[in-house]
């Protein structure tokens, strides 16, 4: 057991971070902030490590924007193409624990686009189909399928190792690939046709974040357990950065590959190295890792862990086991409107990450379409960033679309934040959200910050 009672708290200064990322401290909305009992530096003290107390206020979701209180005006335009979105999303695998939110959040949208009148006069429609994992041939076989049904976009994957498998199968065939969870720096600059667009931000500032936080709450050094993958790799990179740039340093680091099964020589090489910290950027595999780091004496409040795992572990430990723990999840905080009407979509939900992700993309993909007026893809592409950003304010389809059939140019801010793309299709401001687990081993969230790339 490491005894972290000699690690003096520091409060590490933020540096001035090359790309210019802005970490502002906001705050979690709604009811589900949690009380100091249990939670932020009451909890860690013991620990050695004394982190934030959680934040009040308002996030992301609070933004003046248009919204619509009456009837929403015809389209002058009508197609004979209807809209078809198909979504790649996993039901399997890893990360099957995303994809209940994920689906929700895209059903949430096509029936509200719906409910306003649909897209050129026409009802959208949405096939579903399972991504899998990189241990499998599931996406590509679900892309072949979607790309022959005739789909304009593809909202998915949330893997980006996943989606490397299928991005080039998809953009070459002209079709939009809409990722609402992919993290990896790699596909900012993918030749990808102008095709592929994201509303989850690049592992540029999550690692930014996550690394300012660790030495925030004290930790002078850090250990990390890591996947073996772009999504893994690209995480570990930037968080080592932002971590060694406030003061601290990295002690160890050690990969695993997807389709492991036992991690006790990653677990007995970190642990051997007594970091005051340890950060987990895997998958479902903390299923497994957590126990063999807790059952070492290592206290949760020393453990980190991002939005590949930070989920319900409620059936999977006994109770106490991750209280204190933290994660970070890209995306501001599900509001509890918001909430209400996912759980009317899917009664069995339990937790929302890029739930609003995925909302936003299929309402950005239907605002798009409205203002080419077109449902081909290549034309959908090239007014996704102009429907994001620069004009009228609004943050619903509706409101949104009643302003493009006034004439108007629109600046969509959604449920997953401000959303604004650069030329690359990526979001360039977003909110990455700070959670703790409780004894249940359950999450809340604690803090949001915020950062433009």
């Amino acid at each position: 057991m490491f005894d972290l009672s000699q690690a003096a708290p520091r409060a590490a200064k933020l540096t001035a971070l090359g790309i210019g990322v802005a970490l502002l401290a906001t705050a979690c909305g709604g009811s589900s902030t949690p009380s100091q009992t249990g939670s932020g530096s009451s909890s860690a003290a013991s620990a050695g490590i004394s982190c934030p107390a959680p934040s009040a206020g308002a996030g992301a979701g609070n933004s003046q924007a248009a919204t619509n209180s009456g009837p929403v005006p015809p389209s002058t335009t009508t197609t004979s193409t209807p809209l078809k979105i198909g979504s790649l999303l996993p039901t399997t695998g890893s990360l099957a624990f995303l994809g209940p939110p994920e689906i929700a959040g895209v059903n949430l949208g096509i029936k509200e686009v719906n409910d306003a009148g649909g897209v050129l006069g026409a009802p959208v429609s949405v096939i579903h189909r399972d991504s899998g994992d990189t241990k499998t041939d599931i996406a590509t076989q679900s892309t072949t399928a979607l790309l022959g049904q005739g789909v304009s976009a593809i909202v998915g994957a949330a893997s980006s190792g996943v989606s490397k498998t299928v991005i080039n199968q998809i953009t070459g065939a002209g079709v939009i690939q809409f990722s609402p969870a992919n993290t990896s720096p790699d596909f900012t600059t993918w030749d990808d046709k102008g095709l592929y667009w994201r509303t989850a931000p690049s592992d540029v500032l999550q690692g930014k974040v996550l690394g300012n936080y660790m030495a925030t709450c004290g930790a002078q050094t850090v250990g990390m357990i890591v996947l073996n993958d772009a999504y893994g790799t690209g995480l570990q990179k930037n968080v080592k950065e932002a971590f060694e740039a406030a003061g601290g340093k990295v002690v160890a680091e050690e990969l695993f590959n997807e389709g492991d099964s036992q991690f006790s020589s990653q677990v007995d090489k970190v642990l051997a190295a007594k970091p005051d910290a340890i950060a987990l950027i895997t998958f479902d595999q903390a299923k497994s890792i957590v126990p063999l780091i807790t059952g070492k004496g290592i206290k949760p409040t020393q453990l980190f862990m991002v939005d590949g795992n930070t989920s319900d572990y409620s059936k999977d430990f006994q109770p106490g086991t991750l209280k204190g723990a933290q994660g970070t999840i890209p995306g501001t905080f599900a509001k509890d409107a918001f909430k209400q009407k996912l759980l009317a979509i899917d009664p069995g939900l339990k937790d929302y990450s890029y739930a609003g992700e995925s909302y936003d993309a299929v309402n950005l993909i239907a605002l798009a379409a409205e203002e080419a007026k077109s449902t081909k893809g290549t034309d959908i592409a090239a007014h996704l960033k102009d429907v994001s950003e620069g004009g009228e304010k609004c943050n619903s389809y509706a409101a949104c679309v009643t302003l493009l059939r006034q004439g108007k140019d629109i600046d969509y801010d959604g449920q997953s934040g401000p959303v604004t793309f650069s030329d690359a299709g990526d979001p360039t401001e977003a909110y990455i959200g700070i959670y703790q687990y409780q004894d249940d081993n359950t999450y809340k969230p604690v803090r949001e910050e915020f950062g433009k790339l």
